[in-house]
């Protein structure tokens, strides 16, 4: 191991000695010729956005947008959640009234022991990329905490029709703010958890929850 790591470094000080040593990366400028933006209508990003979704194993319903506190409260029954957190400022009507659903916990910094005796979690996202089936979460507002999405067996996230993007380049100029400002973890999800062991046998929940459910807000 310690000889492969030395190797990869040789490669790369030899890479580099042309470089004046006083050049930074912003000294450079850098072609950016790809794609920035995408003019496709709501409609094809949104059935995009499904298809996406679906092939990696997460489930996808289309909601209207005053029903989507109802469609989580009859997510959560049939998937037997007894007990959800929810970031503080997931708005009231995407949360299961009193008495619809399971209890909702709050997240006001919870622990990851806390969020481990929790069955799910539900929370808005800052952006989705219907190229890429990928959930943006940008760890404040709805997105809420990054531990609240990872420790949680299940996830359902609501994601807003005018938050599908149709391209990467478009959702990572939208969320350059709280990185560059706050700081912020930006974390992209494409499905549910899943991993490849050594046979290349799917495992999904490994590194976060098992089961995804996308509620789309139309």
């Amino acid at each position: 191991m310690s000889a492969a790591r030395e190797e990869i470094l040789a490669r790369i000080r030899s890479a580099l000695q042309d470089v004046p040593a006083g050049e930074r990366a912003g000294d450079v400028t850098v072609a950016r010729e790809y794609r920035t933006s995408d003019d496709r209508g709501a409609d094809e990003l949104v059935e995009l956005l499904c298809e996406r979704l679906i092939d990696y194993h997460a489930q996808v319903r289309q909601v209207a947008a005053g029903e989507v506190g109802r469609a989580v409260a009859e997510a959560c029954r049939e998937l037997g959640l007894a007990r959800v957190v929810v970031p503080p400022e997931l708005a009231a009507d995407w949360r299961p009234g009193a008495g619809e659903g399971p209890e909702v916990v709050e997240d006001r910094g919870l622990s990851a022991a806390e969020l481990d005796a929790i069955d799910g979690a539900v929370t808005g996202c800052a952006a989705a990329i219907a190229e890429t089936g990928t959930l943006v979460l940008d760890g404040q507002g709805p997105s809420g905490r990054r531990a609240i999405t990872l420790v949680p067996d299940h996830h359902i996230c609501v994601v807003s029709e005018d938050q599908v993007l149709g391209l990467v380049p478009e959702a990572i100029a939208g969320t350059a703010s709280s990185v560059r400002e706050r700081g912020l973890p930006v974390t992209l999800i494409s499905g549910p958890s899943a991993s490849s062991d050594i046979e290349l046998e799917r495992l999904e929940g490994v590194h976060g929850p098992r089961h995804l459910l996308v509620l789309i807000a139309r």
